[in-house]
């Protein structure tokens, strides 16, 4: 029979390493559940399907927004894009990008490669992804403090070459 040591205690098999590539995960969290919008698109009509997603999908972006400025202590234009400036082990595997500016009242990024937008085109669910990942970032920044605006002209997810972010604090 074999002891468990403290950290086979302390630390939930569900917390395991699961030795996937970033890729992987998404292939495997998306691979199900894109086909079953699509298909759920198909049975009620995409235009139903893809507005009312649109509608969950930001109040759920505004309520994320809401929830990091309650977490960090303080919720001004520095605290908002410094998960972009310093990027956790996540995004920097999740995202390609370079900063564009970064001044007291203005910060862009051009995202050059996104998993996001490569899970959902590969998947030929372009619009779908639309809705539920890039539409939602207008509604975080909201939600974390309105005085942070964001435009975007450009989008991988759209078949574009970048994302062109940009964030503005308004006086």
């Amino acid at each position: 029979m074999r002891s468990e040591s403290v950290e086979d205690i302390a630390k939930h098999k569900f917390q395991t390493d699961s030795h996937m590539s970033f890729q992987s995960v998404f292939s495997f969290a998306f691979g199900t559940f894109i086909p079953l919008l699509q298909k759920l698109a198909e049975e009620l009509g995409e235009q139903q399907v893809l507005s009312t997603l649109r509608m969950l999908a930001c109040g759920s972006g505004f309520r994320a927004g809401q929830a990091e400025a309650r977490r960090l202590p303080a919720n001004d234009f520095a605290a908002f894009h410094r998960r972009l400036r310093e990027p956790n082990h996540f995004w920097k595997h999740a995202l390609t990008f370079d900063i564009v500016e970064n001044t007291p009242r203005t910060f862009s990024l051009r995202v050059a490669e996104c998993l996001w937008a490569k899970t959902f085109r590969e998947i030929g669910a372009e619009e779908l992804g639309y809705a539920l990942i890039c539409l939602p970032d207008y509604e975080i920044c909201r939600g974390f403090n309105p005085r942070i605006t964001m435009s975007r002209s450009k989008t991988l997810m759209e078949g574009h070459d970048h994302c062109d972010h940009c964030w503005t604090w308004r006086d």
